[in-house]
């Protein structure tokens, strides 16, 4: 199985601003103020791109499901930072289901050496194209120096 294979097999198209691609496969029965009870979306991100730092007001489970390991950089409310690693091997310190809580700042990228990794995300309530904020690489430096260098990385204009 290639990226180009689940591209045309899921109909993935590009992702707003934040980059990747994905189709959302599930959204729940709306609830009274707009928002849908829950959604959930496929997603994938290939070594060439990146998914660019952004934070959501609810959490956001990650799920993944086929190639390379990614690594999420995780700015947390509180003001400390962590990296996580999506990935199939749970005896090797990757997490095959990770929950970003709500508020956290997140970016992604294939895992050095990886070419692709095709994963799932979910929420309840359900994501809604306001709730996204898109990170500044200079607020976001301002507030995490000690991560610069990553947070250049993972920021687009």
């Amino acid at each position: 199985m290639t990226p180009d294979d689940l591209i045309a097999y899921y109909g993935l198209e590009p992702i707003p601003r934040e980059g990747g691609l994905f189709r959302c496969t599930w959204e729940g029965p709306e609830r009274p103020d707009g928002r849908p009870e829950g959604s959930a979306i496929v997603a994938l991100l290939t070594a060439d791109d990146f998914c660019a730092l952004h934070r959501l007001p609810t959490d956001e489970i990650w799920h993944f499901y086929l190639g390379d390991p990614l690594d999420l950089l995780l700015l947390v409310p509180d003001g400390s930072t962590r990296t996580a690693v999506l990935g199939p091997a749970p005896l090797s310190g990757q997490q095959p289901q990770l929950t970003v809580p709500a508020r956290t700042w997140m970016g992604a990228r294939v895992a050095p050496g990886g070419a692709w990794a095709f994963f799932g995300c979910t929420m309840a309530p359900g994501f809604t194209y306001p709730d996204y904020e898109h990170g500044s690489a200079a607020d976001l430096t301002a507030r995490y120096p000690s991560e610069a260098a990553r947070i250049a990385e993972l920021c687009r204009p």
